[in-house]
């Protein structure tokens, strides 16, 4: 015969009355003594309010968002099998367990009493999490492990998630570049109907969109990044450029700015060898790399992709001409292979031939530093006397602040600069 149990809030120190931020429990579960079924939040803390009773669970008196105080009905059991009739008698306020008494829900120090510890669960999906096939047991670890549970393959009777599972999850996450440290406890962004204001039309992201969105963001939240804006006096490259596309010309040879910045990079990197270098996993070591192979950022109809030109510092103006020529045309046409976009030492990313006065490039981790390269203009340039007109180019060097400081980025930015405006030290 179906015997319904009550459940109620049992005492929970000083506070009148507590927001439901959480209900852990499902109509249909079959819960334990002592298994939580929903976390209520106050001023100073969170806390589970744990079942006194086991059984199956047939019907949720609460609502996230809900106020709920001491003696409010939480939920009504069905204990109609002999082992779920099992009661455990109330507890006296003063015997109650230490999670109903937990130290943190009493009175704070004047000092402290503003601050507040994040919930673990604050960026879980919980309507996800409600739908997910797992015990409540399980489900209150995944909580305390802060792991949404709808993103957890199960391995269990009919895909049910297992404790097991919860944990390989977690020593997945760890082993990711990462460090399973991207969310960074902040909450998710809302998911807006833009349909409620006007018409819409949703398109779907290339592959290349999305993992290069992924991988700019994880290099962006876990880099400490600095840009320092800086020009370079091209003129005179500019016209010896021109000069020798004239003297290539019958090559089928056509020699772009990019190539004397690639070789100014690598001499640049020569003189200051920390921009080739790269943070072992511990971040307490420098992997310092004695080969120069140059990054260089192309934009596709797909979007952006970075093939990379080896060994330049071994190569002459025209080779590397070629060679971006050759690269740039596989980009476009989708021909490039993973092998040819790995094992770069430093980035290049030029708008130079689309426009803006400067910019501020993300790294391309693992590597320490890129190079962004805007459209030169001429300007009036003080010689002494009176104005000449110069061509300037300008430079916006984006570095991990964990390997370079300010001094080393303005110096190399600076010294590239140098090489750049004078032609003779690239011939060197």
């Amino acid at each position: 015969m179906s015997k319904m149990i009550e459940v109620f809030v049992p005492d929970i120190g000083d506070f009148d009355d507590v927001e439901v931020i959480e209900v852990l429990v499902s109509e249909g579960d079959t819960i334990s003594v002592e298994d939580s079924l929903i976390t209520v939040e106050s001023d100073k803390a969170t806390m589970e309010i744990p079942s006194s009773h086991a059984g199956v669970v047939a019907k949720i008196k609460v609502n996230v968002g809900e106020r709920v105080a001491e003696g409010s009905l939480v939920i009504l059991l069905d204990a109609a099998a002999e082992s779920e009739t099992v009661a455990v008698e109330q507890p006296e306020p003063e015997k109650l367990p230490p999670i109903e008494k937990a130290p943190e829900l009493k009175a704070a120090p004047a000092k402290t009493a503003h601050i507040r510890k994040p919930s673990p669960t604050i960026n879980i999906n919980h309507d996800n999490f409600k739908k997910a096939h797992a015990s409540p047991a399980v489900r209150k670890f995944a909580r305390e492990l802060g792991v949404d549970l709808s993103q957890v393959k199960g391995t269990g009777n009919h895909k049910r998630v297992l404790k097991d599972n919860i944990q390989d999850f977690v020593k997945q996450a760890l082993r990711e570049p990462s460090g399973g440290r991207a969310n960074l406890g902040v909450e998710p962004m809302p998911e807006v109907d833009f349909s409620q204001w006007g018409e819409v039309e949703s398109k779907k992201l290339s592959k290349i969109n999305i993992l290069t969105g992924k991988f700019m963001h994880r290099n962006w939240v876990n880099i400490p990044h600095v840009t320092q804006f800086d020009e370079a006096d091209i003129t005179e490259l500019e016209a010896f450029r021109k000069k020798s596309n004239i003297e290539y010309a019958d090559k089928g040879i056509k020699v772009t700015m990019l190539s004397f910045v690639m070789k100014a990079v690598v001499m640049a990197m020569k003189e200051f060898p920390r921009f080739n270098s790269s943070l072992d996993v511990s971040g307490e070591s420098l992997i310092q790399k004695n080969y120069y192979h140059i990054g260089i950022a192309v934009a596709t109809p797909d979007g952006l992709v970075v093939p990379v030109i080896r060994d330049v510092d071994q190569k002459s103006l025209g080779e590397l001409a070629t060679e971006l020529r050759e690269v740039s045309i596989k980009a476009r046409d989708k021909k490039l292979k993973p092998s040819e976009m790995q094992g770069g030492c430093f980035t290049i990313s030029s708008l130079g031939g689309i426009g803006g006065t400067n910019f501020t490039p993300i790294l391309n981790a693992p590597e320490v530093a890129i190079l962004g390269v805007s459209r030169s203009k001429m300007q009036p340039v003080w010689n002494g006397s009176d104005f000449e007109p110069r061509l300037i180019c300008p430079l916006s060097l984006s570095y991990d602040h964990r390997v370079i400081d300010g001094a080393q980025g303005a110096a190399f930015s600076s010294y590239l600069g140098k090489v750049l405006s004078d032609v003779r030290y690239l011939l060197m």
